[in-house]
């Protein structure tokens, strides 16, 4: 199925197509374009199924930009490569970046940001080099999503949307760090650089919250409180560090409050890993005066807009925002792989099921009803 690298053809192949925002995903046979120049195509092994992933599936806003095919979170081997692509050859594994490194903008080289300006977040579901698809179904266009969808056995991704990894690494289990755990890991270490003593609050134990607290753990706090609505989460989030489990239904008074009295007065860190912005709200004034930070991590399904009342920050406090926890993905992302084949840093833990391709509806379904961390879809060999 796969062609020469020197002159790569279409590949057809099997994709999870989602016909509509909402609908079950339907198993096509696609028809992937060879890589253009600065693109490599990648013969995908595993990816996983993240929040994201659903919100975007689920949410209507973007109701014309069907068909899709999701998915983001991936590891793969270099199958070909466009004109002009130095860096990768065939053969190489690598992991899919949702947001690139061109290395060469303000941004990237500011060293302040990963917000790259040629190879950010692609929200309109095309590439970035040409706005156009790499993927058809019987002659039709599919879109992408965040210039990766890796609910296909093959992908053709931007050089700069991929970063090479040590071949030893199992790639069955480095996907999660192509997102979700790297953004945990990040947000706790280098968005908030937690210090030791430190006391944290982390609102939703989803993979991202755990991974925060991981960090927290790794950092040294001596207090790192999880609240979540899912009593099941409890025993499960003490493997990451949290040492508090707050559930807030079964709290008689504002989650704040509570925070605020087992911390005396407020944590140093709070974390907003859920997505709900009215959240944000309460985790800012579960931190305490002078120089509590809340850094928020979740993608909101509705209501996009935050509101807060001045005095929240006129006493101190700051809010921050974090994409991929702030690490620059091809400059970065390479030594979390290191740190995990060293057992610096746990992966396996966050992976509670393990699935087939075409079981990818059952992954949907078991992140919709809370039932899962990550789901790790495995691609035919």
């Amino acid at each position: 199925m796969a062609s020469s690298t020197d002159h790569p053809r279409v590949i057809t192949c099997k994709a999870a197509v989602a016909w509509g925002a909402g609908e079950a995903l339907v198993m096509e046979e696609v028809q992937v374009s060879p890589p253009q120049p600065m693109e490599i195509r990648i013969k995908v092994v595993c990816t996983s199924l993240c929040r994201s992933d659903i919100t975007a599936w689920q949410s209507q806003a973007n109701a014309t930009m069907f068909p899709r095919i999701f998915g983001h979170e991936a590891a793969g081997i270099v199958e070909s490569v466009g004109q002009g692509v130095s860096e990768f050859e065939e053969g190489d594994h690598v992991l899919t970046l949702f947001t690139g490194e061109c290395m060469k903008c303000k941004q990237c080289t500011s060293g302040k940001s990963n917000i790259c300006q040629v190879l950010g977040l692609e929200r309109r579901g095309v590439m970035h080099s040409d706005q156009g698809t790499r993927f058809s179904v019987k002659g039709r266009p599919i879109y992408h999503y965040c210039a990766v969808s890796s609910f296909s056995e093959y992908t053709v991704v931007h050089s700069g949307c991929a970063v090479k990894v040590s071949s030893i690494a199992p790639l069955e289990k480095i996907c999660l760090l192509s997102c979700g755990v790297a953004a945990g890991l990040g947000a706790a270490w280098k968005v908030a650089d937690i210090a030791r003593g430190s006391t944290v609050v982390i609102f939703g134990l989803g993979t991202v919250g755990l991974a925060v607290a991981q960090g927290a753990k790794l950092r040294g706090a001596s207090q790192i409180i999880g609240v979540d609505t899912n009593p099941e989460k409890s025993e499960k989030a003490r493997v990451f560090g949290i040492t508090d489990f707050i559930n807030p239904n079964d709290c008689d008074e504002p989650i704040q409050q509570v925070v605020k009295r087992i911390t005396d007065g407020g944590a140093d860190y709070s974390f907003e890993c859920i997505g709900d912005t009215g959240m944000i709200t309460a985790a800012l004034q579960s931190c305490c005066d002078g120089w509590g930070l809340t850094v928020t991590l979740g993608v909101p399904n509705v209501k996009p807009e935050i509101t807060a009342h001045y005095a929240t920050f006129l006493t101190g406090r700051t809010l921050r925002g974090s994409l991929l926890g702030g690490w620059k993905p091809k400059s970065d992302l390479p030594s979390l792989v290191d740190m995990y084949l060293r057992e610096e840093i746990q992966i396996d833990e966050f992976i509670t099921h393990n699935l087939s391709f075409e079981e990818i509806n059952k992954a949907f379904d078991l992140m919709k009803e809370g039932k899962c961390l990550r789901c790790v879809i495995h691609m035919p060999k």
